[in-house]
């Protein structure tokens, strides 16, 4: 059964952005200016806290500079 909130999974997508953005050299700050999504939102989500939006996810990936399929390559 698959449940809305799966922790495991928040913790997998979290842990890929932050690689993705370490990858680019690019601090937590610059990714949300350059995103437009809040800094806190992007600590939240890294620590796999908070459960992003799609929106949320397609802003990132405008932001790290990839397709927005590529934020879910993490996946096993």
């Amino acid at each position: 059964m698959i449940h809305v909130r799966d922790e495991k999974y928040l913790k997998q997508f979290g842990k890929y952005l932050k690689k993705l953005r370490e990858e680019r050299n690019m601090s937590q700050e610059f990714l949300a200016n350059k995103s437009d999504v809040a800094l806190a939102q992007i600590t939240r989500i890294e620590r796999g806290v908070i459960n992003p939006t799609i929106c949320t996810i397609k802003a990132l990936a405008f932001g790290l500079e990839v397709k927005t399929s590529e934020m879910f390559e993490f996946e096993n």
